[in-house]
């Protein structure tokens, strides 16, 4: 690859949500300090929304990093899941060893009882539901049961869901209208600023190892940000295959006609025209 070409330690733009390269967006740092306030406030339900590739993975994992030890965390990447296998793999995550076999309603009181040794124990528990829109009508019926377990003070189980846009429309469907009234706070996630763009590719540079100035001419960056529509999964994919072409000329930097040689290689980005 490039990495020797340009200074590198690591691949700069890689579209695994890696929290060491995280940077934090207007957008980003606004999302996680609401779901800070919330859960500190002992909501019940959160939603992150957002469209593909704007970060929600990523997000998650920022938040699941600083909670600090007076909280216990579990993680559902793919709830693609019916409601009893949905409690079994909480009973999972939150350490639950005697579900085996156990029916719904069993499952539900074994869960109820960890949650109520965690509130004993002074620990509060968040579960964090990424893709939820994949999550069945059913299964989100399920989840609002669990968002009933609760003492007379507050509420046991807190829930976070990160989906998509098409969560925004599952959730107005009549058969989950309880579940919306109960979430009291939602953010939905954009997509980069123009300012926010050189700074970004900067960051992420910066922690790959690049010491020099820069990788991208200003042309670059504005051309960048107009074929990405400022996703960042986008601006990702691209300036990887940029760095490509440029390591390919032997050349140390990307100018705009190497972000719309990407662009055209690219499924979803916006093709900026040669005159631009």
């Amino acid at each position: 690859m490039y990495l020797n070409h340009f200074g590198l330690t690591e691949l700069p733009f890689g579209i695994t949500p890696d929290t060491s390269f995280a940077y934090s967006l207007q957008m980003h740092q606004e999302a996680l300090n609401t779901l800070l306030m919330a859960l500190r406030g002992g909501e019940g339900f959160i939603k992150i929304s957002g469209e593909v590739g704007t970060g929600k993975t990523l997000l998650c994992r920022r938040l699941l990093q600083v909670v600090d030890s007076g909280w216990v965390t579990a993680y559902l990447p793919n709830p693609n899941l019916d409601a009893d296998t949905l409690f079994r793999v909480l009973a999972e995550e939150l350490g639950v060893t005697d579900a085996e076999g156990l029916d719904q309603y069993h499952l539900l009181r074994r869960i109820n009882h960890a949650l109520l040794e965690f509130a004993r124990a002074k620990k509060r528990v968040v579960v964090c539901i990424d893709e939820a829109q994949a999550m069945p009508i059913a299964t989100l019926e399920a989840l609002r049961l669990l968002s009933n377990l609760e003492t007379e003070k507050r509420k046991l189980l807190q829930i976070v869901l990160f989906g998509q846009p098409e969560l925004d429309e599952k959730l107005q469907l009549p058969e989950v209208r309880q579940l919306l009234q109960r979430i009291a706070f939602h953010y939905r996630l954009g997509s980069l600023q123009k300012g926010e763009l050189e700074r970004y590719l900067a960051h992420r540079l910066r922690v790959a190892g690049f010491r020099g100035e820069s990788l991208f001419t200003p042309a670059a960056v504005r051309v960048l940000h107009r074929a990405s529509r400022g996703t960042p999964r986008l601006i990702n994919i691209l300036a990887h295959k940029a760095l490509l072409v440029v390591f390919g000329e032997g050349r140390q930097m990307a100018k705009a006609r190497h972000i719309r040689l990407a662009a055209k290689d690219t499924e979803g980005a916006r093709h900026p025209g040669w005159l631009w």
